[in-house]
């Protein structure tokens, strides 16, 4: 019995691998290469001179731009030639076939191959691409492009430093408009104390498998794990509606639509594990089999592809960073924990279960010797 489970539960995670790897590509219609965190702090001080309903913010981590034009007139956000390069207004969102940038800000990279018809000196050719007041685009001019900090970040690696201010021209009309902002380095955490916190934590999580199931403590040990996994599931949840926040997302709709298209796994994982801590705080039959497997689930799809923000300053979300370290390595605790406990609970479970023919086989001899 224990072995067709654990059976069944290697070919659900596999199955679960493959279908993240399958679905990974076209996953987010907004931010498909988000970072999971980084070191470069972007901002936006402002557009000058101010225009009423016209907004600009950071979005994902700074790995975009987000301009909404309520103003009623066309705003063209202008290229790195000095060609027009979007056009946003009351008939919707448009980007020129020939600017060199409708190609460089499709990737975070700008290493998209430009096609023959991208020339910056030619006529624009518009392409309708939404019909809403919001635009997200990749800027280089708002990013560090290199591979190496700056100089004077590898000459102080621990001190704060100023990259540099960028701009980003547009144009109402025929006025000019810039829009203004700074990029930071910031120091990095040091990731090997949270490492350490975490695996020490997971351990402690993991031994409340070593407890004996039919003792009283080993059910009380089986409750705290479950209670534990609640949290932790709905750690997991949580955090990818703050990338979505992060990422620009607008109400409910926005949210829930963003999840269900790039952030699936960890949506149904936070669900299975707050399920599956239900499940083991309710003390049903097969308990230990859920735990471990929900446990698997979250420390995988919730944990590991969110740990970066160990050694990352700037996570993707917009609470504090510190705020989404814990919140990451608590699922890790939880889920890692989870699993070990619920493997050395069902390993128990089959020794006792294993030894209990042998002893009625002893006892029958006994009994035929005594006779």
């Amino acid at each position: 019995m224990i072995r067709t489970l654990l059976a069944r539960a290697g070919l659900v995670a596999a199955a679960a691998c493959a279908a993240t790897l399958l679905t990974a590509a076209p996953a987010a219609a907004h931010g498909a290469d988000a970072p999971d965190g980084t070191d470069y702090r972007t901002r936006t001080t402002g557009v000058a001179p101010a225009r009423p309903g016209l907004e600009v913010r950071v979005v994902e981590a700074g790995a975009r731009l987000e301009l909404t034009n309520r103003t009623g007139r066309t705003i063209e956000v202008i290229g790195y030639s000095g060609e027009p390069y979007l056009r946003v207004g009351p008939d919707g969102i448009y980007e020129n076939t020939r600017s060199p940038a409708t190609y460089l800000n499709r990737t975070i990279t700008g290493d998209t191959a430009l096609p023959a018809e991208a020339d910056p000196a030619a006529p624009p050719s518009w392409r309708r691409i939404d019909d809403g007041p919001t635009v997200r685009w990749h800027d280089q001019r708002a990013l560090w492009q290199e591979s190496a900090p700056p100089a004077a970040v590898r000459a102080a690696p621990d001190r704060e430093h100023r990259v540099r201010d960028w701009t980003v021209p547009l144009r109402d009309g025929a006025d000019p408009v810039v829009i203004g902002g700074t990029l930071d380095w910031v120091p990095p955490p040091d990731a090997y104390t949270w490492w350490t916190v975490t695996i020490v934590g997971l351990l402690a999580v993991g031994a409340l498998g070593l407890v004996a199931a039919a003792a009283p403590a080993g059910a009380r040990a089986l409750s705290a794990v479950g209670a534990l996994l609640v949290v932790g599931g709905a750690l997991t949840v949580v955090y990818p509606v703050g990338r979505e926040l992060d990422a620009g997302a607008q109400g409910v709709g926005g949210v829930l639509l963003g999840l269900l298209s790039g952030q699936i796994w960890s949506l149904l994982t936070g669900l299975g594990a707050v399920a599956a801590g239900w499940y083991a705080l309710a003390r049903r039959p097969a308990a230990d089999f859920a735990v471990a497997l929900a446990g698997a689930c979250l420390a995988l799809f919730g944990g590991a592809t969110n740990a970066a923000v160990f050694a990352r300053s700037i996570a993707p979300v917009p609470w504090p960073p510190e705020v989404a370290r814990v919140m990451v390595a608590v699922v890790l605790i939880t889920g890692t924990g989870a699993t070990a406990a619920g493997i050395l609970r069902l390993h128990a479970a089959s020794r006792v279960a294993a030894r209990s023919p042998r002893v009625e086989e002893d006892a029958e001899r006994g009994a035929t010797a005594a006779g």
